[in-house]
Parts: C-alpha cells; structure tokens; sequence
C-alpha cells in the first residue's frame, strides 16, 4: 500500500516515513502541498496523510484539489489542533480520519490500516475464541456478557497470540515481533498487557494464554466436550 505523507515537520515527518515503511507501506513523504501535487500529479496512492497546518497550501485546500483528482482517495487528517470548528471542516471536506498530535504511531498505523479496509471493502476482522469474541478493527473483546475495549498493544498481543494459536512463542521473539524491542521495561509492560487480557478471558472456557515455564506462551484454543 503506497501512502501520501504532507508533514512539514522535518522530524516528525522522518520519524513517520521510517516507521510507516517498517510496517511494510511505501511511502512518498513531501512538507508541502505545492511538492505533494507536483511529485505525482496523478496522485497514485491508496491514502493521503496529510498535516494541516503547512507553509503556502494548507491541508484542507490540499485535500479538496486531491478529491478534485481523485474523488474516492481515503484522506487522513493530522494536525496539532483540537478546535471544533476544525474538526467539522476536515469532516465537511470528506476526511476518513482525523488525528491529533501528539499521538501514539501504534495508534496511526491501526488507524490507516482501518481506513484502508473500508476504502478497499475489506469485512472487518472478528474472530471467535470459543465463547467470546474479538473485533482487531474496533479493538473490543466481547465475553460474558461485556465488552472490553482493549488498547493498541493489547489489541497487537491478542491479535499475535491468534496468529501463533495454539503454538508455544518464545517471549523475546514477540517482543521483538510487535514492538521491535526486547528490554526489562517492555517485558515488564508486555506482562500488564497478558495479565488484563487473561482478566478479560476469566469467563472462556475454550480459549486461555498459557505461561510455559522456561519456553514462552500459548494461545491455547479448546473444544469442550458436550
């Protein structure tokens, strides 16, 4: 997926490119909306980032001639202001999201890959763990009668640990997996999420995350007998 990045914050700008790629989009990054509209006229990309605050052309100008040309590009909004007015205008205007800074990146990449999928008519990703079920798009855990909302790094975990079902990993090979990082704090951070989520799972019978003493964890998916 090739994303439109208009940030003209240099730093901020850098820091979203690399990660953006990391998380596997290609991404064309400019700090204008003079450069964002001469370096692909045709404007050939599955999602506009954009800032709204930007020297010359500001982000709402610059999403209004991008719709002119492409009339169902997804666009995001990213701005350091939190007005209402503002919010509405980027509404008005045919945003698909709108993000305030300062923001979580783990936050933006959900986000982007949200908007993606219904641009692209994707069904929203929901899985059953035995009695309980788990939407990845709306970050919620559905189980005894409630509905937890999880967050980004809940949401990566649970999401991983399904992926591996079933399978013993490794705890630094997670780490390193979702977050890039194998240290004390993440490790420690990464046993607050297990344990809300095992919170969250207390009423299912068919579905637990197994600690396997001096191997990792398990996702461990059952069928009860009748």
């Amino acid at each position: 997926m090739k994303i439109l990045l208009v940030e003209d914050e240099h730093d901020l700008g850098h820091v979203l490119t690399e990660y953006l790629r990391l998380k596997d989009f290609e991404v064309l990054w400019t700090e204008s909306g003079e450069e964002a509209l001469e370096a692909d006229p045709e404007m050939r990309y599955d999602l506009c980032l954009l800032d709204i605050m930007l020297p010359g052309m500001d982000g709402f100008e610059l999403s209004r001639r991008i719709r002119q040309l492409k009339p169902d590009m997804p666009l995001m909004f990213l701005t350091a202001k939190t007005l209402k007015e503002d919010r509405i205008r980027g509404l008005a205007l045919g945003a698909d999201d709108y993000i305030c800074k300062p923001f979580e990146v783990d936050e933006l990449v959900l986000r982007i890959r949200n908007v993606l999928r219904r641009s692209h008519a994707v069904p929203a990703e929901k899985i059953a763990l035995g009695s309980a079920t788990v939407s990845f798009d709306e970050m919620t855990l559905a189980a005894g009668g409630k509905i937890f909302r999880l967050t980004v790094r809940e949401n990566e975990l649970l999401r991983y640990l399904w992926q591996h079902r079933n399978q013993v990993v490794e705890r630094e090979k997670i780490l390193t997996d979702l977050w890039g990082e194998n240290d004390y704090f993440m490790g420690r951070s990464m046993d607050v999420f297990i344990s809300r989520l095992r919170k969250y799972l207390k009423t299912v019978r068919e579905a637990e995350i197994a600690t396997i003493r001096g191997k990792g964890l398990m996702l461990r998916i059952r069928e009860l007998s009748t």
